[in-house]
C-alpha cells in the first residue's frame, strides 16, 4: 500500500489531471493521493490577496482567471458537470468574500492569508476526486484541514503528530476507496486553517503515509528523479538511483527542488522509503530515498547550490583572542531574522564569514553595526564588508567521508577553470564541501565539477 503526492505541475490542467489518474489506477496500490493546487494558482491567490489589501480593484481580475481555469478543467474532465460545478461555484463565492473583506479594511492578516491560499487545493482536490469517481474509480475526497491538527501558527504550522495520525488512521479506517487529499492545508485545535509552508504538500503526502503505514510514499514531479546537477547547465546530469537520509536532506536544503525538507521527518520515523517519479515518465524508475538506500558508486552523489547569496564580512584585528564576539555577530542576526546559510573563519580570527540571502544584507548590516558598536567605536573591528552577487554551491555525498582527495579533486578542477573561491566550509561529518564563488561563475563551475566527478575520463564514471 502506498502514498502518492502529484505536484502543481502534474495537475495543472485537465489533460494532466487525466494522465495522473491514469497513473494511480494503472498502479492500483494507492489508498491515498494528495494533491497540490493548479500550477501557478497559490501564487495568484497570494497575489490577489496582496491587491485586494493594497486596495487594488484588479484583485478580482486575478479570482476570474484563478476560476476560469478550474471551470474549464471541470468542464473538460467531467460530462453534464452541473450540479458539482455550482457547488464548485457556493466555493469559490466564499473566497471571493474574503478577498473583498480584504479589500474593505485594506489588511490581510497571516491568519486571512492562509485561509486565502488553501482554496486552491480545495478546489483541485474536488475537481480531481470527482473525475475519478466519473473514471470508474472508488474515489473520495478529503479536506485535510478535518485530520492534519497544528499549533496556531500561520505561515508555517508545526503539526501535532501524534492527534494527526489518529485522525487520519481513524477516518479511513471507516472508509473504502481511495482518498484525494488537500496538500499543504491544516488547522487548529480551533478549526482555524493553516498551512504547513510552500511546497508543504510533500509533508502532508509523509505524514498521511506515517499514519497509515504506507509500505511507500511516491512524490510525482515533472522529472525522472533527483539528479546529479541542474539539467539546464549539466545536460548530462543523471538521475540518482538512490539517496541515503542524510544526502537528500542536504540536496533538498542546497536547492534540489524535487524534495520538501520536512518531508523527511514522518517517513525517516516511520522507516517508510520515499521514491520521486516523474508524471510525465511513470515508467521510469525515479530515485529511492531510504535509511537503507545502496551506495552511491561514485565518489560524490550530487552537486546543489542556493543562489541570491551575500557574503557578510566582519573584520578586525581587534578579534584576534576575543572572547564573545562570534557570539555577538550570530545574536545580532538572530535577533533580525536573518539566517546564515555558510559559515567561515580563519584560524587567524582576523574575520568572519557569514553567507546569507542577498535580501537580507540590509536588515543584517544594521543589526551588526547596533550589536557590534562598542567595538567599531574602539576600532577592534574596522569594517562590515557586503560583497553581493554570490551563490553557495556544495558537493554532497556519504561517499566523501575518510575520503582522501575530494577537496584536492574539486579545488583542482575549479582552478584549472579559473574559477575563484571567496570561502569555504565543510561540517565534520564530511558529507557537504560548500564553497562561495560569484554567480556569473555558475555554469563553468557546475560543469568543470560534473566533469571532475562523474564522467569517465575525469572522475568515477
Amino acid at each position: 500500500m502506498k502514498v502518492m503526492k502529484f505536484g502543481g505541475s502534474s495537475v495543472r490542467d485537465a489533460a494532466h489531471i487525466r494522465r495522473m489518474v491514469e497513473i494511480v489506477e494503472r498502479d492500483g496500490n494507492a489508498r491515498a493521493v494528495i494533491c497540490s493546487a493548479m500550477k501557478g494558482v497559490t501564487n495568484a491567490l497570494i497575489e490577489a490577496a496582496n491587491r485586494a489589501e493594497a486596495g487594488d480593484r484588479g484583485y478580482s481580475e486575478i479570482l476570474d482567471g484563478i476560476w476560469s481555469r478550474h471551470q474549464t478543467a471541470t468542464e473538460e474532465l467531467i460530462a453534464s458537470p452541473g450540479d458539482f460545478i455550482g457547488a464548485l461555484q457556493d466555493e469559490f463565492s466564499e473566497l471571493r468574500e474574503i478577498c473583498h473583506g480584504v479589500f474593505l479594511i485594506k489588511e490581510c492578516s497571516p491568519r486571512s492569508m492562509d485561509l486565502i491560499m488553501s482554496f486552491g487545493e480545495r478546489l483541485n482536490n474536488r475537481i480531481i476526486a470527482e473525475y475519478a469517481g466519473f473514471a470508474g474509480l472508488e474515489a473520495f475526497y478529503v479536506d485535510a484541514r478535518e485530520l492534519v491538527l497544528t499549533d496556531g501558527t500561520h505561515g508555517n504550522a508545526v503539526v501535532r503528530f501524534e492527534e494527526s495520525y489518529r485522525r487520519i488512521d481513524g477516518y479511513f479506517a471507516d472508509r473504502a476507496g481511495l482518498g484525494f487529499v488537500t496538500g499543504f492545508i491544516a488547522s487548529s485545535s480551533e478549526g482555524i486553517t493553516t498551512t504547513l509552508g510552500r511546497n508543504g504538500s510533500d509533508y502532508s503526502a509523509s505524514i498521511f503515509g506515517a499514519a497509515l503505514a504506507a509500505d511507500d510514499i511516491e512524490i510525482w514531479t515533472d522529472v525522472d528523479g533527483v539528479l546529479e546537477a541542474d539539467p539546464r547547465v549539466v545536460p548530462a546530469a543523471g538521475v540518482i538511483s538512490e539517496l541515503s537520509i542524510d544526502e537528500a536532506m542536504e540536496l533538498s536544503y542546497f536547492g534540489a527542488e524535487v524534495l520538501h525538507p520536512y518531508t523527511m521527518i514522518p517517513a525517516i520515523e516511520t522507516a517508510i522509503p520515499v521514491w520521486i517519479k516523474n508524471t510525465l515518465n511513470p515508467e521510469a524508475r525515479g530515485t529511492r530515498i531510504a535509511a537503507d538506500a545502496r551506495a552511491n558508486p561514485n565518489l560524490i552523489t550530487g552537486i546543489a547550490s542556493i543562489t541570491d547569496v551575500s557574503l557578510v564580512n566582519v573584520i578586525g584585528g581587534g578579534m584576534v583572542g576575543a572572547r564573545g564576539t562570534a557570539m555577538k555577530i550570530f545574536a545580532a542576526l538572530a535577533r533580525a531574522d536573518v539566517n546564515a546559510i555558510m559559515i567561515s573563519q580563519a584560524s587567524s580570527e582576523h574575520s568572519v564569514c557569514v553567507v546569507i540571502r542577498s535580501a537580507e544584507v540590509r536588515r543584517a548590516v544594521s543589526g551588526l553595526k547596533a550589536e557590534l558598536e562598542w567595538e567599531i567605536r574602539n576600532r577592534s573591528i574596522q569594517d562590515i564588508e557586503v560583497v553581493d552577487g554570490l551563490e553557495v554551491m556544495a558537493i554532497i555525498g556519504g561517499n566523501m567521508r575518510g575520503r582522501p582527495g575530494v577537496a584536492g579533486r574539486l579545488f583542482s578542477s575549479l582552478g584549472s577553470a579559473e574559477v575563484n573561491i571567496l570561502a569555504i566550509a565543510q561540517g565534520s561529518s564530511e558529507m557537504n564541501l560548500s564553497f562561495c564563488i560569484r554567480e556569473i561563475d555558475h555554469a563553468r563551475a557546475l560543469s568543470t565539477i560534473h566533469h571532475a566527478f562523474f564522467t569517465s575520463d575525469g572522475g568515477d564514471r
